[in-house]
């Protein structure tokens, strides 16, 4: 990975979706967007959501009833039939796997990793990981001017195991994806939009991904 990172604003006329559903942490994300000079729009509209150029996957929250909202309301198909660059954060990143232990969820299935939760033998180990973390064996142009070791703000208790989509590594109790890509789907377990410079790279980098 390049080593410094690229300070200039994004400049874009692309159509950028946040999908809005019960678990997003959409407003945090939308003034992460707004700090690299990008307008989004959030909508759970079909049609909008088909039409964007890039779509955000943001969450925050539980798998089961995050998923039992995106299938009463078709948002599963459609998130799965998108062919431009998806960006899955978090639990929107869980979702996108086969299946959660959190409550026995099966999850949109774009990813074959499953989720699982922290089970760490330690007592002083805490769960969930609240609070920076590094990444490394950074892989794809999402990490493009990021060093390795990188670091960057994690709120989770579930994790997705890593496998042959992962992109970037973190170790809590022991190592696990903190990202994974598959064709145009990709997916983070940190907050881009809380990691800093880190962050707001990761999303300039994403906004422009072909």
């Amino acid at each position: 990975m390049e080593s410094g990172l690229n300070s200039t604003p994004i400049t874009t006329n692309q159509r950028l979706v946040i999908v809005k559903y019960n678990a997003g942490n959409i407003q945090s994300v939308l003034y992460a967007l707004e700090r690299i000079g990008v307008e989004a729009l959030v909508t759970d509209d079909h049609a909008q959501i088909k039409a964007a150029d890039k779509v955000i996957f943001p969450g925050v929250g539980e798998a089961s009833s995050a998923m039992r909202y995106l299938n009463e309301r078709g948002l599963s198909d459609v998130l799965k039939q998108l062919t431009q660059p998806v960006l899955g954060i978090c639990l929107g990143m869980q979702l996108m796997c086969r299946h959660s232990e959190e409550n026995d969820t099966t999850c949109l299935g774009i990813f074959d990793e499953p989720v699982k939760q922290f089970k760490p033998l330690d007592a002083t180990i805490k769960v969930p990981q609240i609070g920076w973390n590094n990444i490394y064996q950074l892989k794809t142009n999402l990490f493009a001017h990021l060093k390795e070791e990188s670091y960057c703000y994690f709120v989770h208790g579930y994790y997705a195991a890593t496998g042959g989509h992962t992109i970037a590594t973190t170790d809590y109790v022991h190592p696990y994806s903190a990202a994974l890509h598959k064709n145009n789907f990709y997916g983070v377990q940190f907050h881009p939009e809380k990691s800093a410079t880190v962050g707001e790279q990761i999303l300039k980098n994403f906004i422009s991904l072909i």
